[in-house]
């Protein structure tokens, strides 16, 4: 490592600019101001990111920064990008932490890293990936971004040094490219260097990060002839004349690179630099690089050669000893290869080897014959697992091989799929399983095969994985749990692509050939799950009838029944069976407990169980069981699409117990995770659906409106059955912006889907309500017979909510004492229920009516235990009408007193202050040097606490939250 360290303290010539922002970034990074020397407020990260082609002397400024950092005390991450390891998943993040986190012992690091031991450990090679389910591609990123921000903050201030990044793996670049606008906000610089012309498809994120001050990344320039002309003068001393330096400058086109390899050719050849000598220095320039490079080496020998091309192909970090076995060589044949390659400047270090610049690397390996070349990755592939390096470090080497029919081969490249897939690399695992089915495998492994290759594609690329799955089952297949695992994987993903009746489809063929009576009630079980979400399905009251027969008969001994027993207590909610009947069968479904993230299952049957306890007015029920599969989610590093769900039903529960703000808060946490997993997919319909729901409660009916707008929230509605059900609340929106006409027209078709597959409960879909007033405009006697066949549809399932809130829409199309009666009974209902909103709403039309109806003294009991209801929902629509309803009877609001102000924790004052000052739960996390569901958490905490949302906080707390 000698040269390259004496390398990277030359003379940096026209790079002033660029040192110059290093350097005001270090300072501000320690803490000092660029005159005064006092520390500012706090230090502050930034982003450094240099750009330019090959040899312009990217490494050399980064190496410069480095030693600056050092030298003020920083803790340095270096790491650098390889050619041949661009496929190796984490290749890059493993470099930049490991060496912080390794060598520990496993105690220890279990502590440090705590519940991201198990996510994080295997992507940076601290451990081996556990059993079960990998953690998704968001949650591992999210898991790198706290690694990342712990050391940061512990070990501050910190430099972050990434050279060459267009040759980063893509998983690391893109956790970088994704973390790099964060630096800012911590005591952390991120320097990177890259080749903008070679940056792969995957990091076009990455080329438009900012430099210093929001500039776009810094483009480095080729040496002026007068730059040259110093540089060769400090190489090769004063007597090099002008006509030599100029020519020097033309013929390397101020390529620093080139220009140092020059000098060191002149001098090892003797020349004397003047004019005289001038004539030489193209010959010596095309020996630098490319075809003048490479016979230089050819005359070293051929052990020498094949040994370069032995490193070339291990890459980078290159091991003298797994270099001499993949060439070919002995140990002392090895060393003196290795002493002649240091000696032609072409290798440099000792016990770790690596090449003196890239430029040569590529040169070398792009030399070697090509079938020379594939038979020495196939002789490295051997040579690493020889060496106990596992098979994840062979697959990329056999990436590079011709298929031969070799089971070994395939063996390796499966073995290294599974390590990839759990370590939370599904791309990586892709690309093996696909190299292992060109080999081609064995026979009877093809299945196998098939099968593996598509659960690898299952989160990224859902139609391949169809095919794959498919193809798998058309292949002979001995083993049955072969057979069926394939099936479940197939069903799972059709569901997940929203084609429902395919799922189905697939499931009733699998039922009908099967033997195994355990395998058919698992099948009967997903098939009676996806029928229930379908929007489509043909006989959905003979399929409840079949479903229920077979839940009676069951005990709930095992998993698949207890899932079937859960299935049965969602289908009597939807079809509005007394709700002790759903609550009956949800208990029996949770006696022998299931989890939200069983290996091989889907959450969607637990978080039907626990939505079964909030329609049935057990909400203190329902929230603990989403807590524990939140919690089962986030230990498992699932925080796509599965946490999305899990914070944005989470964010409905709130909304059904009226607690606004938490709710919004909630939701729009899991809708910014939706749209990290995709537009269009179930879980971003749930999350847009119940925001819009939550502002129209809230009173923001524009910007509901623009919500939908934004979100493209109309038809076609997806054909997975949604909670709530998005026709319905489309309908809703229209309603609540005046287009009764279209709304009574959406309702309406929202009824005539679900009515003839038995979904009769108005607490789960409350279409009806919502038709009836959108009717009554028109049509007020229609309005009224379906108000009442709505409110005889709660009374049948019995619940005070459903029973409140259908009394509610009869009395809003009623008129007269019949309104006023309807109402009174609302209120009744709604005070034994734990749906706030819906009793504020009440409790306000209830005063509106009686004010109306000449009775002061109760309108005014009603309207300020209405106003005080909206405050502590957050209703911030409803509370301007009861205000304006109170100062048309002539009452005064009255002002409202929190005492529960002192009992705010102090990361509660904390994040209070933050939310206060306009910071989005983003900015949060970052300041309080957290996550973005534990600032929701905290936020509800206060919200709860004070009695006022985000909008009031402010004066609600005064001064009292400063931090």
């Amino acid at each position: 490592m000698g040269q390259r360290s004496l390398r990277s303290r030359r003379t940096l010539f026209e790079r002033e600019s660029e040192l110059a922002a290093a350097e005001e970034a270090l300072r501000e990074l320690t803490g000092l101001h660029r005159d005064s020397g006092e520390p500012p407020e706090r230090p502050r990260g930034a982003l450094l990111a240099f750009a330019g082609r090959a040899g312009i002397g990217k490494t050399t400024l980064l190496a410069e920064v480095r030693r600056r950092a050092a030298a003020k005390g920083c803790t340095v991450l270096s790491a650098r990008g390889g050619d041949q390891e661009q496929g190796v998943a984490f290749h890059v993040a493993r470099q930049l932490l490991q060496p912080q986190l390794a060598g520990a012992p496993e105690p220890e690091l279990r502590d440090r890293l705590g519940s991201w031991y198990a996510i994080v450990g295997p992507a940076l090679g601290l451990c081996a990936p556990a059993e079960g389910a990998p953690p998704d591609q968001q949650g591992l990123r999210d898991g790198l971004d706290w690694v990342l921000t712990h050391l940061a903050v512990q070990r501050a201030p910190m430099v972050l040094v990434l050279d060459d990044a267009h040759w980063a793996d893509p998983e690391s670049l893109s956790w970088l490219a994704a973390f790099a606008p964060r630096a800012e906000q911590l005591p952390l610089l991120l320097a990177v260097a890259y080749r903008p012309d070679e940056l792969p498809d995957h990091a076009e994120a990455f080329r438009g990060l900012p430099g210093r001050a929001g500039q776009r990344p810094i483009g480095l320039e080729p040496l002026s002839a007068a730059a040259v002309a110093r540089l060769v003068r400090e190489d090769l001393g004063t007597q090099a004349d002008d006509a030599f330096c100029r020519e020097c400058w033309a013929v390397t086109a101020g390529n620093p690179f080139e220009a140092v390899e020059l000098t060191a050719k002149v001098r090892d050849r003797g020349l004397t630099p003047t004019e005289a000598g001038a004539h030489l220095l193209r010959d010596l320039a095309a020996a630098v690089k490319g075809s003048g490079l490479i016979a230089r080496l050819e005359r070293l020998g051929p052990s020498t050669v094949r040994f370069a091309w032995a490193c070339a192909v291990l890459g980078t970090e290159i091991h003298p000893t797994l270099a001499a076995a993949v060439a070919g060589l002995g140990s002392e044949e090895a060393a003196d290869a290795a002493d002649a390659l240091r000696g032609a400047r072409i290798l440099t270090g000792a016990d770790t080897l690596e090449f003196v610049h890239p430029l040569i690397a590529t040169a070398v390996y792009r030399a070697i014959p090509g079938g020379v070349r594939v038979a020495l990755h196939g002789q490295a592939a051997w040579c690493v697992v020889d060496e106990g390096l596992g098979p994840s470090a062979a697959a990329r080497h056999l990436l590079e091989t011709h298929p031969d029919g070799d089971a070994w081969v395939v063996h390796q490249l499966r073995a290294a799929a599974r390590e990839t897939l759990r370590a939370g690399a599904p791309d990586a695992a892709r690309r093996y399983l696909a190299r292992a089915l060109r080999e081609p495998p064995p026979f009877e492994d093809r299945a196998a095969v098939l099968y593996e290759l598509g659960c690898a594609s299952l989160l990224t690329e859902p139609a391949t994985t169809v095919n794959h799955l498919r193809a798998a089952l058309e292949e002979p297949i001995a083993a049955p749990e072969l057979r069926h695992h394939i099936v479940y994987r197939l069903s799972q993903v059709l569901a997940h692509s929203d084609r429902l009746a395919e799922a189905s489809e697939t499931l009733a063929r699998e039922i009908r050939v099967t033997g195994d009576a355990r395998v058919r009630l698992r099948m009967q079980s997903e098939q009676f799950m996806w029928d229930a979400f379908r929007a489509d399905e043909p006989e959905s009251p003979a399929r409840s009838r079949r479903l229920a027969r077979l839940a009676d008969r069951l005990t709930g001994r095992e998993l698949t029944e207890r899932y079937v027993i859960g299935l049965r207590a969602w289908d009597a909610t939807l079809r509005g069976e007394p709700a002790h009947v759903a609550l009956h069968h949800a208990e029996r479904a949770l006696a022998g407990g299931f989890g939200w993230a069983e290996a091989d299952r889907g959450f969607e049957v637990p978080v039907l169980v626990a939505l079964t306890f909030m329609y049935a007015d057990r909400p203190g029920r329902s929230e603990e069981l989403f807590a524990t599969g939140i919690a089962d989610f986030e230990a498992q590093g699932w925080h796509g699409a599965h946490l999305s769900f899990g914070y944005t039903l989470l964010g409905y529960l709130r909304y059904r117990r009226g607690r606004l703000a938490e709710a919004e808060d909630f939701v729009r946490a899991g809708l910014r995770l939706a749209e990290r997993v995709g537009p269009g997919t179930p879980v971003h319909w749930y999350a847009v659906g119940i925001l819009i729901e939550i502002l129209l409660a809230r009173g923001r009916i524009t910007e509901a409106a623009q919500t939908g707008e934004d979100y493209a929230f109309e038809a076609p509605f997806p054909a997975a059955v949604t909670f709530p059900d998005a026709q319905t609340v489309h309908g809703q929106l229209l309603l609540a912006r005046g287009l009764t006409k279209d709304a009574a027209a959406e309702l309406a078709a929202a009824g005539r889907r679900l009515d003839p597959r038995g979904m009769r409960n108005p607490a789960w879909c409350p279409w009806q309500l919502h038709l009836a007033r959108a009717e009554s405009h028109d049509a007020p006697e229609r309005a009224v017979a379906t108000a009442l066949e709505a409110v005889n549809r709660a009374r049948q399932y019995g619940t005070p909510s459903a029973i409140g809130q259908a009394l509610r829409a009869a009395a809003d199309v009623s008129s007269g004492s019949a309104r006023v009666k309807f109402l009174e009974e609302s209120v009744g209902h709604l005070e034994r229920s734990p749906a706030a909103y819906e009793l504020a709403c009440a409790l306000v039309a209830l005063g509106t009516e009686l004010r109306r109806a000449g009775r002061p003294k109760e309108a005014a009991e009603h309207l300020y235990r209405g106003l005080d209801a909206a405050v502590q929902c957050g209703a911030d629509g409803l509370v301007e009408e009861a205000r304006d309803e109170l100062a048309a009877a002539g009452l005064r609001p009255r002002r409202l007193h929190s005492t529960e102000t002192d009992t705010l924790t102090a990361r509660e004052r904390a994040a209070a202050a933050l939310i206060v000052r306009g910071r989005g739960t983003d900015e949060i996390a970052d300041e309080l040097h957290t996550d973005e569901p534990t600032v929701v958490r905290l936020l509800s905490a206060v919200y709860r606490k004070v009695g006022t949302d985000r909008s009031g906080l402010g004066p609600a707390l005064g001064e009292r939250v400063a931090p």
